[in-house]
């Protein structure tokens, strides 16, 4: 079972930051059968951590905190690295443009970054 990326792995609300709730599609294989609406079977760089995540929840199940609380790093990690790895371009614009004050041509930038991230992530959604 270590190493395994199965969809069953990772709780239904596990993707909501990253992908409006949705698969990612184009960003990795998916076994047969796998259940894309709840999970991101992601090879490479996010598998570790949707492991981790996967292992977080299994773990909060057992103790007296929601994995809502207890694993919210880690959902915040993985959804960081699937956008990352989805929209590099356009992530990294945002974090550039709109991290610290500017120009007035930086601050008109930063205001389409955060559409072009958007529309990015939209792309990459399954309907």
């Amino acid at each position: 079972m270590q190493g395994e990326n199965k969809s069953s792995d990772l709780p239904p609300d596990s993707m909501t930051a990253a992908a409006g709730g949705g698969g990612v599609r184009g960003t990795g294989e998916r076994g047969a059968g796998s259940d894309t609406s709840n999970s991101l079977p992601f090879p490479g760089p996010c598998a570790a951590t949707q492991r981790a995540l996967a292992e977080c929840h299994r773990r909060a199940a057992r103790g007296p905190m929601q994995p809502e609380v207890l694993c919210r790093h880690l959902n915040r990690a993985l959804a960081e690295c699937v956008v990352t790895v989805c929209c590099p371009g356009e992530i990294e614009a945002v974090r550039t443009l709109c991290g610290s004050a500017g120009t007035a041509l930086k601050r008109s930038q930063c205001q389409r970054a955060p559409i072009d991230l958007s529309l990015c992530l939209e792309a990459h959604q399954e309907p």
